[in-house]
């Protein structure tokens, strides 16, 4: 299985071609890091419809948005890891949870009008403001 995950850019490369080659015949690449790419070098994004292909007698399944298959079961996965953000912005108002919490400020795209996310403002053009808690 491959998962690689660089933040706002491509997957890296972490299985050459080469290496896929040595792998034995019917080994089965999995590559969740496909929708950044993918980070077997033989990747390339696949669906649902149509998810496996073999390259060097390898079978590789590359769907992009995997999640899909199973919509209850990543959303329940997704709202409990979400869950406890939520309650620390309920129980202590979103200005003290974001000046408590270093993962809600990685979180926060804007604030007061502020781009306060790099990787938004450099994609969008726009002036990037860090935020101060």
């Amino acid at each position: 299985m491959g998962a690689g995950n660089l933040e706002k850019k491509r997957a890296p490369t972490v299985v050459s071609e080469d290496m896929v080659k040595t792998m034995k015949h019917g080994s089965v690449i999995v590559d969740v890091a496909v929708d950044q790419g993918g980070c077997i070098e033989t990747t390339h994004p696949t669906a649902h419809s149509d998810p496996v292909y073999i390259v060097h007698d390898v079978i590789h399944y590359c769907v992009t948005n995997m999640p899909g298959i199973v919509p209850r079961t990543s959303t329940i996965a997704l709202s409990n890891a979400t869950l406890p953000y939520a309650l620390k912005l309920a129980n202590l108002g979103y200005r003290e949870a974001l000046r408590n919490d270093e993962a809600l400020r990685k979180g926060l795209n804007v604030f007061e009008g502020e781009v306060t996310n790099r990787f938004v403002a450099e994609s969008l053009g726009l002036e990037y403001t860090p935020y101060k808690p």
